[in-house]
């Protein structure tokens, strides 16, 4: 499947105005806004939160990482031009659990 078919899986996010990703401290370490041209990824992040509970983790993770799809040979390709893949493929490097938080609109 491609992103945009997983997408179309995804609990809408019109209710959001974004989403936050804590560490262990509960300090923001990384930020999804709901604008145009993030919401693919904020849909997806929200996904994840509702699926595993809040929580990214090698094991949400990698089901982010099998989401974004054809997304992620760029991504791996070219550091830095996609900052949400990033952050997934950070969590498993580092072996990190963090806290999703969605922010209502």
């Amino acid at each position: 499947m491609q992103f945009k078919d997983y997408l179309a899986t995804f609990p809408a996010v019109d209710h959001l105005s974004g989403l936050e990703v804590l560490d262990n401290q509960a300090q923001v370490v990384h930020t999804i806004p709901a604008i145009e041209g993030k919401l693919g990824s904020l849909k997806l992040y929200n996904a994840l939160a509702e699926k595993f509970n809040n929580q990214l983790n090698a094991e949400s993770a990698q089901q982010g990482i099998t989401w974004f799809a054809e997304h992620v040979e760029d991504a791996r390709q070219n550091v830095g031009k996609h900052p949400n893949i990033d952050l997934l493929f950070k969590v498993l490097e580092q072996d990190l659990t963090l806290t999703l938080k969605v922010v209502k609109a």
